[in-house]
């Protein structure tokens, strides 16, 4: 038999190959070898031998019989019982074929393994997959001596099919038994000073904000099987190191060892008892490179279970699979009602599948926004709550939880602000009095807390801003050359700490906005009922300075003068780089010195702001260029003016004629801080960008050093990195060999999760894509009114501010959701309609702004709706009316 018909494969090797020809474990090692993993040298033997094992030996129609003699009911029967084991001597009493054999000897030898003490493991097909883990299930044999012991070793994975315990989980799962075959893990046995377990979760609870390491001294055994009361280290993944937070020291009474001759033994504990097995800074070490490993095989999202030896000199994995059960661990009062998870509120800001590198930042900033502003009210938050996930490669929010902890912290009930959130889905809540009792005292007390302190932020604002507005404009000015490797995680961790403390500013701003508009909505439906929305949004109507709003009137105007300038007009028209306006125009040029103010002002931001893998406006204009070339014939300034004008006069009319003049006053006070907060929110969001803009430029500057080292092929692969794999590298804990696949199969799984779309809620664990239904002329839409107005156009489906080419003036915009890059699209479409969203989303400010109609959180609408159909959009009913 020629080795390319598949009987022994090296790690290499065994990548290419399937989980079904190599089984689960012996796939994951051949990942984590090619990722650039410490492994022991070995290989994986065929589960096509079995197949050939079983009928040499004349076993297959035996097996067969048996597989479908049993079944739940009947297998601890005596006479199954009695089949299983007669089964089981047959298929160790069998022969392996001489060419098998000779094959495999072979193999080792070149591998260097052969004479060497060998870790024999079963690898069924279906073992270690997201199905199902088949822990414990199947036989390994350590200290496996030479080709004496070797096929007796081999034989016995093959008989641990058939193990009671493991025909019983195939039943269990409604695994079929001819889909598991034994495939068999050989490699090298590893000098084990300590062994243990590490998961990048806690499997017993469900929390997934812990790492959680088992060791003891010798063999991991000990610890697989149970037999010793290891040490337990708890770990806090989220800084740059993991951190330990909790140790519980074993007892540690007895290890596994090897046996001279071969195999194991168990032998009292040389050490004693309270001895901690792994120093602070080894557990440290392990528990990043257990992040490396959920990070390679596990992409960020599926949480890994991890088998590890420590040889003295550093740690080696033996087994790693993925945690297929973990129990729902969220608050008692809503263990009823399941996890519904929506990317509504945050696809304004993070609606592209994330870059590797960037989700971390992305999750550091929505969990601070979730759960500080509460922990400093002193509610006492159950730790580890999930509240933001990825779903293949996107962001969601764990609504369940996060509207309940908001209404149990502070009694925000989420219907009171669904469409300030735009929120798909309310959860229920029983108690309708948030504010009765001590409980509600407690709440009362917590949200004055949060009051008292958003406040004070407001009060001080400006100071902040021209604070982080000045550091960061000097690490732009000076850039991270000097900063040695292991400097580099220092300032990691002194930007996290900013983006922190900017995140709890946007958080202020956010209540900023959104407070004074519930109290208007309230006040105003006494008198309007139905129309408050819609007077609210006509009463803001070009009255704030939203300095998002502020790039579509820069950007216009900038359409303007160079609609007075040939020499910008063939600049704009040309093939040119858009980074040579420095060069091919004159610097006498109105538009060029108005182009440099505006760089100067909003080169910080860009399209898809909030994920570091995209250049800002400032590193590549072309996205402005390609805008201000579409607006020159269309833009007009002071046509727009006079729309925003109509529109507040209108809605101050109406107010006029309904409220009573002693109301007007309190209801003025409260615009006015509507009109404030949404300019404090927006410029917030300019802020939070500046801080995720310095990350990038840590991030080219890293880019930068491991291209010239050879790590990653180009500087923009570092993008593609994780943090941890980063940090392990300046370390020196890790050369960096193996990244470069590791980055292309990412960049590759990127793209594929891109042309995918994902409904915008999801129910438990499973997305499940339900296709809108086509809707016939008359039918209409329902959403969320945000801003006045009514229109009528030909719609234009567009997925990405990119596409704003075929956008034409008068056409209604529809999107999925828009962030900055979107407004200078804004001011050519007559109305925009968006799949999600609220009050306080970008989207709906800017509409607001300009005075455009606007309905968002319609969902499905990028599938309801078809490319140039006539609709007419009504952003007081929050409706959309669909024509022929």
């Amino acid at each position: 038999m020629e080795k390319k018909e598949g009987c022994f494969f090296s790690w290499s090797e065994a990548f290419l190959m399937s989980t079904e020809t190599v089984g689960g474990k012996g796939w994951n090692l051949a990942r984590l070898d090619r990722y650039g993993f410490e492994i022991p040298r070995g290989g994986v033997l065929s589960a096509a031998v079995y197949g050939n094992y079983l009928e040499a030996n004349g076993l297959k129609s035996s097996v067969q019989e048996l597989a479908q003699s049993i079944t739940m009911t009947n297998i601890c029967e005596e006479e199954v019982l009695a089949q299983l084991t007669d089964i089981r001597d047959r298929i160790n009493s069998g022969f392996i074929p001489a060419d098998i054999q000779e094959q495999l000897f072979m193999c080792l030898k070149e591998t260097g393994v052969l004479e060497r003490p060998l870790a024999v493991r079963s690898s069924a097909t279906a073992e270690d997959s997201a199905r199902a883990s088949f822990a414990g299930m199947h036989e390994s044999f350590l200290n496996v001596h030479g080709p004496e012991d070797l096929p007796s070793a081999i034989k016995g994975c093959f008989a641990s099919l058939w193990t009671t315990r493991a025909v019983a989980y195939r039943r269990k799962m409604n695994i079929k038994d001819d889909e598991v075959q034994a495939a068999v893990v050989i490699m090298e046995m590893v000098e084990a000073k300590a062994a243990g377990v590490g998961f990048t979760c806690d499997p017993r609870t469900g929390r997934q904000d812990i790492l959680l390491i088992n060791a003891n001294y010798g063999l991991g055994e000990s610890v697989v099987s149970g037999m010793v009361e290891p040490d337990e280290y708890h770990l806090d993944p989220t800084p740059s190191l993991p951190t330990v937070i909790a140790k519980k020291i074993g007892t540690k009474k007895s290890q596994v060892v090897v046996k001279e001759g071969g195999g194991t033994e168990i032998v009292p504990s040389d050490k004693p008892e309270r001895n901690q097995v792994l120093e602070d800074g080894q557990i440290t070490q392990l528990g990043l490179l257990m992040l490396r490993v959920y990070e390679a095989l596990g992409q960020g999202e599926q949480h890994q279970d991890v088998e590890w030896v420590f040889d003295g000199q550093g740690f080696v994995i033996v087994q790693a699979r993925p945690v297929t059960v973990l129990p729902r661990y969220t608050y008692a009062e809503i263990k009823d009602q399941p996890d519904i998870w929506s990317s509504s509120g945050l696809r304004d800001s993070n609606a592209m599948v994330q870059s590797t590198l960037n989700w971390r930042l992305v999750e550091l900033h929505l969990n601070t926004h979730t759960i500080e502003p509460i922990r400093s009210t002193g509610y006492p938050l159950v730790p580890g709550v999930q509240y933001i996930r990825l779903f293949e490669g996107r962001v969601y929010l764990n609504i369940t939880a996060f509207q309940w902890l908001d209404y149990d912290s502070v009694g925000l009930n989420p219907a009171d602000y669904q469409s300030s959130f735009g929120y798909p889905v309310v959860i229920k809540i029983r108690d309708k009095s948030p504010y009765h009792g001590i409980v509600g005292m407690k709440r009362l007390r917590r949200l004055t807390k949060i009051l008292l302190k958003n406040l004070r932020i407001w009060r001080h604002e400006r100071q902040f801003y021209s604070r982080v507005k000045r550091t960061t404009e000097s690490w732009q000015e000076s850039g991270f050359g000097d900063v040695l490797d292991l400097a580099c995680i220092d300032l990691y961790n002194d930007l996290t700490s900013m983006l922190k403390e900017v995140t709890l500013v946007f958080y202020a701003m956010m209540a900023a906005a959104i407070y004074p508009h519930i109290v208007l909505t309230k006040a105003l439906h006494k008198y309007l009922p139905g129309r408050e929305n819609g007077i609210i949004n006509g009463l803001m109507a070009g009255e704030a300075q939203i300095t998002s709003a502020e790039h579509g009137y820069r950007l216009m105007e900038l359409a303007e003068l160079a609609s007075h300038d040939q020499e910008a007009q063939r600049f704009l028209s040309s093939e040119d780089d858009s980074l040579s306006w420095e060069k091919e125009l004159k610097d006498d040029s109105p538009f060029k010195q108005a182009f440099r103010v505006f760089l100067t002002e909003f080169g910080h931001r860009g399209t898809d702001e909030l994920d570091i893998i995209n250049p800002r406006w400032g590193e590549s204009p072309a996205y402005l260029s390609q805008t201000i070339r579409n607006s020159i014939n269309t833009a007009d300034v002071s046509k727009l003016k006079t729309r925003q004008k109509e529109i507040h006069q209108r809605a101050l009319q109406e107010v006029q004629q309904k409220v009573p003049v002693y109301r007007r006053p309190i209801l003025k006070y409260w615009l006015k801080r509507g009109i404030k907060g949404a300019e404090m929110r927006e410029m917030s969001k300019s802020i939070l960008v500046r801080v995720f803009g310095s990350f990038r430029i840590l991030a080219l500057e890293l880019g930068q050093r491991f291209e010239e080292r050879g790590i990653i092929q180009q500087q923009n692969d570092i993008f593609h990195c994780a943090w941890s794999e980063i940090f392990s590298i300046l370390r020196k804990e890790w050369d960096g060999k193996g990244l470069t696949e590791l980055v292309a199969e990412r960049k590759d799984r990127r793209r594929k999760m891109e042309e995918r779309s994902l409904p915008v809620l999801i129910t438990g664990e499973v997305s499940k894509h339900v296709e809108p239904v086509k809707l016939s002329a008359g039918s209409s839409l329902t959403g969320f009114g945000v801003a006045s107005g009514r229109a009528v156009g030909r719609a234009r489906l567009i997925y990405h501010p990119n596409e704003g080419g075929s956008l034409e003036y008068g056409d209604v915009l529809v999107a999925p959701s828009t962030d900055p890059a979107w407004t200078p699209l804004f001011l050519r479409a007559s109305a925009v309609v968006m799949e999600t969203g609220g009050v306080i989303s970008h989207g709906a400010i800017v509409a607001r702004e300009y005075g455009i109609p606007a309905v968002v959180n319609v969902l499905g609408v990028m599938k309801s709706i078809s490319e140039g159909q006539t609709i007419e959009v009504d952003g007081d009913e929050g409706k959309i009316v669909l024509h022929d």
